[in-house]
């Protein structure tokens, strides 16, 4: 990560007691890693001239993008912080595009992994090192999902930007607490109770009330890709496990699994 992450970090790590030696040595290690193996396709370059929202800028020859691979952080207070700290990074800087797919989306926006220049420093990877934002799904280069997933990790575990709140991963076991962020991108932890089959659909169910409680939701078309991964979905009953992905309201809370990356095995029953 570049040097706007590393002095945020240590800004953070102060709060939060942790060694600032650590998130310098964090942020030389992981800077270069994410950059080379986060590094697709050239989609251009550009200066930026204005931060839109958390994730998407425009371009002085009027073109908006949004920074691929992340997704910003469910939250009603802190959104304008959250575009803050991009605008920190990116407001009047040089920049690089890449990505395997340059499709606007349907806002017209550009989804690309940027990179300052002539720094070669990936924001996605300053963003996710200060805490300001979380790994999407959608990255289908393993090795690029991987580390990005590692920044959000050292964040995570530094206690860093949104980490420093305890609510920032939801409990299973309060489904109230998800619904509140239905159609939001969020994280939930808890032990999985039981896996059952209705048609063509698998759940993990965290809770015994199936119509109020937790659960994961895995299509039939995609089990073969969870099965060839390693993760039969029967094996995941009584462990504790992450996922990630867009709350939904169908009775309780669902979180629909597209990808084996959506979902962490954690230590401990």
């Amino acid at each position: 990560m570049g040097a706007s992450a590393t002095s945020t970090g240590l800004q953070f790590a102060r709060r939060a007691g942790v060694a600032p030696a650590a998130v310098i040595l964090l942020a030389a290690a992981a800077g270069p890693a994410i950059a080379s193996d986060c590094a697709f396709e050239p989609q251009g370059e550009g200066r930026v001239t204005a931060v839109l929202d958390a994730r998407s800028f425009r371009l002085q020859d009027g073109r908006e993008v949004r920074l691929a691979g992340i997704e910003p952080v469910a939250s009603e207070n802190q959104g304008a912080s959250r575009t803050q700290a991009l605008a920190r990074i990116l407001t009047g800087r040089e920049v690089k595009l890449r990505g395997d797919d340059d499709t606007p989306d349907r806002y017209g926006r550009q989804p690309a992994f940027v990179f300052l220049v002539p720094a070669e420093t990936l924001v996605q990877g300053e963003l996710l090192g200060q805490g300001e934002a979380l790994v999407s799904v959608t990255v289908a280069d393993k090795e690029c999902a991987a580390l990005l997933m590692a920044a959000e990790a050292t964040a995570r575990q530094a206690k860093l930007g949104i980490w420093g709140d305890p609510a920032a991963i939801k409990n299973s076991e309060s489904p109230g607490d998800i619904l509140a962020g239905i159609g939001r991108f969020t994280l939930v932890e808890g032990k999985v109770l039981s896996v059952r089959q209705a048609g063509a659909t698998t759940y993990l169910n965290f809770g015994r009330n199936w119509t109020r409680d937790f659960a994961v939701t895995i299509s039939r078309r995609v089990l073969p890709v969870f099965e060839a991964a390693g993760m039969v979905p029967k094996s995941l009953e009584n462990r504790r496990i992450r996922v990630r992905g867009f709350v939904e309201a169908r009775g309780g809370p669902r979180i629909q699994a597209l990808r084996v990356e959506q979902i962490e095995l954690l230590g401990g029953n």
